[in-house]
């Protein structure tokens, strides 16, 4: 076949295979087309999920007629006119292809009238094939309507789902687009039902209040609010706790200067921050803005504009590592949230720090004498293993019982042997006594190893690897590196190197697989915590071995003294393996379960 030039339809339909995945991608585009426009009200109208008919009204600047006719053609556009601009956009969208593309599948209509204009003009195509432009009335803004999608290319038809579930990943898109603008109003109809309505929020209103509205209470009562910026980075928004997380990852929503992305760096820089407070196989969830020179992000790499690329990708995922991570170390037991603020992905800053959110309750002192049995307990409990490092660990701050209230209240009993019954000025609390132990030992174990370091265990027998010429060299390259993570390594041919030295404290893994981790997590992030999160893991099962264990006895002293310390350490909301601690039982709680007040 000799080569040809291919018809501007089939150019638009190949075009819409990309842009054009479902319904969600048509609301998407035409949603996102209607912000950059300036509407501060959008309208949808759906039609068995989108397919039957799919309707856009906002109240924008509008088209002037004699641009209709360019609107819909390809890579026409009004928010990019060079180079320059492409590699600072920050517009919803830029490469004018979707009106093309969309009407290449459908039968479209796209009227508009700009606010100088006396009355509207509408355009219509059916199929790739435009009529003439036609007076119309209409108000200041913009109308498109897609019916019958992909009704021309019967073969992308019969991929669309059912009715329910086109319309799911319509309302999941807009649930993301709502968290990212809450001032602006979305009116979402369903066959001539409104489902869904997020209201615009004032300037006085809290952001946290369009997070309740999208993803609900239960996270918008049970998360951290976070403001961090630094290197001229921002990153803001909201975290849950760990004790919410999810069995899968719905709820888990970034933004890139506004723009819903999905990112590995970001991802692993998350599951990182979370690693040592979630249970196996949980998800947290998250709202989180990040802020940054639209120079230093690109977003041209994909048509749908759903993947970035970042120029410091290093940079960027450690400062999301860090800032998470530091969030939740203020997550302490006794530490109960307030209503979050509004830590302006809408307006000014509000946290003066991650934890500002939390407060201490408040509770008249029973002037327990516990500083000694705090001193006792300290190291009553501790095997061998632990021992040996304890005696470089941190002492415990002093507690004053006749100062302020503690927040976990104070001891009242022991129920079982496994759970400490205290009262504070909100109700009861139950702590789980072994869990609450444990993660109070692991943080020690961990500053103590901290403090020593990482240290290099020489093998007697230089251990020679076979990888990849790839993985070789990789190891050359971050050789520095990986002594500073306590291997000993050097390149002996062009597929094999040789393993002098490991991490003395992790003398018995399997020093290759170890290896080609750190290795994988160098080349991709620029570090590694492989070494650290082995390391973790060791030190956790030192610390539940070492724990106070079940049916053992506790006198009112030992319990109090366990109480302060869970309030002094970090996580200490979630035990090593993301349990929860302790529990709070409101005295609302309690009047219910016995019928007061009815």
């Amino acid at each position: 076949m000799p080569i040809r030039q291919l018809p501007e339809t089939l150019i638009d339909q190949i075009a819409a295979g990309e842009v054009v995945e479902r319904p969600a991608s048509v609301v998407k585009e035409l949603v996102e087309n209607a912000l950059d426009a300036g509407a501060t009200r959008v309208d949808i109208d759906l039609e068995e999920g989108g397919i039957r008919l799919i309707r856009v009204r906002d109240d924008g600047g509008g088209i002037a007629p004699d641009e209709l006719p360019l609107a819909v053609s390809r890579h026409a556009t009004s928010k990019i006119a060079s180079l320059d601009d492409l590699e600072q956009v920050v517009t919803l969208g830029f490469r004018g292809e979707a009106l093309p593309s969309i009407a290449s599948v459908s039968r479209f209509s796209l009227a508009s009238r700009r606010a100088d204009s006396e009355h509207g003009a509408q355009l219509r195509i059916d199929g790739g094939k435009p009529s003439a432009v036609t007076p119309h009335p209409h108000p200041q803004g913009s109308t498109i309507e897609v019916r019958d999608l992909f009704y021309n290319v019967p073969a992308r038809r019969r991929f669309m789902k059912a009715e329910r579930t086109e319309l799911g990943h319509i309302e999941d898109w807009l649930r993301a687009l709502a968290l990212s603008r809450p001032r602006i109003e979305l009116r979402v109809s369903h066959n001539g039902k409104l489902i869904r309505h997020y209201r615009a929020l004032r300037n006085d209103d809290s952001g946290i209040d369009r997070v309740a509205d999208a993803l609900g209470e239960d996270f918008a009562t049970a998360c951290i609010a976070l403001d961090h910026a630094a290197a001229g980075i921002r990153l803001h928004g909201w975290i849950g706790l760990p004790t919410t997380a999810r069995s899968n990852a719905d709820q888990q929503y970034f933004f890139v200067n506004g723009r819903g992305v999905r990112d590995r760096t970001v991802a692993h820089a998350v599951r990182q921050a979370y690693a040592d407070v979630l249970y196996h196989g949980r998800h947290p969830a998250f709202v989180l803005f990040l802020e940054l020179d639209p120079r230093r992000v690109d977003v041209n790499v994909h048509p749908a504009k759903s993947e970035v690329r970042f120029r410091d990708g290093r940079l960027v995922h450690d400062f999301v590592f860090r800032t998470l991570h530091e969030a939740l170390a203020g997550a302490r037991a006794g530490l109960v949230a307030s209503p979050p603020q509004d830590v302006s992905a809408f307006g000014a800053a509000t946290q003066a720090s991650n934890s500002a959110m939390f407060s201490p309750m408040r509770q008249s002192g029973l002037s327990l004498a516990v500083n000694d049995a705090a001193a006792a307990y300290a190291g009553g409990f501790g095997s061998d293993a632990i021992a040996t490092l304890q005696a470089a660990m941190p002492p415990m701050p002093p507690y004053d019982a006749e100062g302020e209230a503690p927040p976990l209240g104070y001891a009242l009993a022991q129920l079982h042997g496994i759970f400490i019954l205290a009262e504070n000025q909100h109700g009861l609390v139950l702590v789980d006594m072994h869990a609450a132990h444990e993660r109070i030992t692991y943080e020690r174990l961990k500053t103590a190893q901290e403090g020593v370091g990482i240290r290099a265990q020489p093998l007697l027998v230089p251990m020679s690897l076979a990888l990849s010429e790839r993985e070789a060299d990789a190891t050359e390259q971050h050789i520095q590196a990986l002594g500073e993570l306590g291997f000993e390594v050097d390149r002996s041919g062009p597929q094999t190197v040789r393993l002098r030295s490991v991490p003395a404290l992790l003398d018995g893994a399997d020093p290759r697989q170890l290896l080609l981790g750190v290795l994988a997590d160098l080349c991709e992030h620029g570090g590694s915590r492989k070494v650290e999160e082995r390391r973790n893991e060791l030190l956790s099962t030192m610390a539940c071995h070492g724990s106070v264990r079940a049916n053992r006895r506790l006198g009112v002293a030992e319990m109090n003294a366990l109480l302060r310390d869970m309030e002094a350490t970090e996580r200490s909301g979630q035990c090593n393996h993301g349990r929860p601690t302790w529990v709070q039982l409101g005295r609302a709680e309690l009047d219910r379960l016995f019928l007061r007040g009815r």
